[in-house]
This record gives structure tokens, sequence and C-alpha cells, in this order.
């Protein structure tokens, strides 16, 4: 396939994925919840099933259930629909991967799998959950902080694509992502830097600065979890997370960026 084609597909399937999501989002409380509800469940199944075809075991299943729980209770936690004592069934929920481990007779390293299956919460389950604070930040549903961080997100990612394509000559990070570059970086501050100031115009849920803040975050963040995410990738040689988005590789791939940047994020609206 050509350069040309390749970009293309990239384009077609990022416009009609964002669409989706920018919908979802906008409409109803309910619309948000169910697109990532789906975006948690399926890039965490990616994170579990790269993990299983390099022979580890960290129980997907479990796994999943324990994800599910997570996003589930902090949407209706968030939405004051129920107590927040509820977190408390997370625990004996995920204690069940010991017990299960305990009878694996075929797990030669069970803590190593045992690991990974919480690595899977935290690296996926836990930032895109706490997505939902951002959702109701304002005490009922407003749909401006999550679609602003995310057109910020994609913002950053496509003036960094375009300009290291056209510009990209000095290597940011070459031992673990050697397509990425400096040239490719500045393209993408400026743009999501842009898009942020745009934003203040039509979204009063923050102030002009705290959408410069959050721009500069997810610059910063997101970088560092598209690197995070290809280290991953190398440590276990594999290209890409999956094959689920055209010319954007898996579920992983492409929110890679947004599960770094959330947790700061969170941290910088609680305590402005």
């Amino acid at each position: 396939m050509s350069k040309r084609e390749e970009l293309i597909k990239r384009l077609i399937a990022g416009i009609i994925g964002a669409f989706i999501i920018i919908f979802a989002i906008a409409y109803h409380k309910w619309t948000y919840f169910a697109v990532f509800f789906s975006i948690t469940l399926i890039t965490l199944w990616e994170f579990y099933g790269l993990l299983r075809a390099q022979s580890f075991l960290p129980i997907r299943l479990l796994g999943m259930i324990v994800g599910a729980m997570i996003f589930v209770l902090s949407f209706l936690i968030e939405d004051e629909l129920i107590t927040d004592r509820l977190y408390f069934l997370l625990f004996p929920t995920a204690s069940f991967i010991f017990f299960i481990k305990l009878y694996k007779k075929n797990d030669a390293n069970p803590f190593m799998n045992i690991a990974f299956f919480f690595l899977g919460i935290i690296y996926v389950c836990v930032p895109l959950s706490l997505l939902n604070v951002t959702a109701f930040i304002t005490g009922d549903y407003n749909y401006q902080l999550p679609l602003g961080i995310l057109l910020i997100l994609w913002a950053s990612d496509t003036g960094a694509y375009f300009a290291g394509v056209n510009f990209g000559k000095t290597k940011l990070f070459e031992r673990v992502s050697p397509k990425k570059s400096w040239e490719g970086s500045v393209g993408g501050t400026i743009l999501a830097l842009a898009m942020a100031y745009g934003l203040s115009y039509f979204f009063d849920v923050v102030t002009i600065w705290s959408w410069i803040v959050i721009a500069v975050i997810v610059i910063i963040a997101g970088t560092y979890g598209d690197l995070v995410e290809s280290m991953f990738k190398r440590s276990i040689l594999i290209k890409d997370s999956g094959s689920s988005i055209p010319g954007h590789g898996g579920f992983l791939d492409r929110f890679d960026g947004l599960l770094l940047a959330v947790p700061f994020i969170i941290v910088y609206l609680e305590m402005m």
C-alpha cells in the first residue's frame, strides 16, 4: 500500500471514529458512558491479548470484570447515583486472582502474571475511569471537559504526525520510537495550544488558562504515554497493539496518550 493510500485510510478511519466519539460525548451522558465503557474494555482486552500472545497468563476474564466494575462504579458514583462505599467491592473481586493462581498448575510464573493482571487495570482502566471525573466536574454531566481533552489530544497527535512526516529529522527518543522527532513534537505542541485557545471561546467549564494548562499536560504526558506504549510493544516484539482501527493499529495505540495524561489532568483540576 502506498503512503498516499495509507494516509487516506488513516484519515477516513480517524474522521469516522472522531465523529462517533464526539457525538456520543455531546449527545447524552449515557451515550458517553456506552462509548467509553466499550473503549475501556476493548483496550484492556487488547492489552491482555498481547501478553497472552507472548505466553503470559494474566487471567483476562477476571481482569475484564474488575475493569468493567471500576468504570461503572466511577461513572455512577460521579453521577451521585450510588455511594462511593461500593468502591470497596473492587478489593475482594480483584483478590480472586490469588486464589485462581494458587490452583493453576500450568502457570510457571504465577506472581509475574498476577503483576501483569494488575498492570492492565492500573494502566488502562484507572485512567479511562478517571475521565468520568472530568465529565461530572460541575456536579451534573458536562461534555465540555472530556470532549475538550480529546480534541486537544487529537490536535497534538495530528500536528505531530504531519510535522514529523514533512519536517522530521531530529529523533526524539530513538531507542523506543525511531519515527518520532522533535520537529513533530513542536508541530503537535503548536496545534494543541491553538486548539486549547480556540476551545476557551466556546467551552466555559474552565478558564482559558486552565485550558492552556490542560494542553501542556496533554502535550507532555501524552507524548510520554505514546513512548511508554512503544516501550511496551518493543518489549514484547510487536508493532501495533491490534488492527481494529484501519491505519491506526489498535485501541491501545489510539488512546495511549490519554492513559498517561488523564491522571495528571485530574490532579490539576482537583487542586486548582
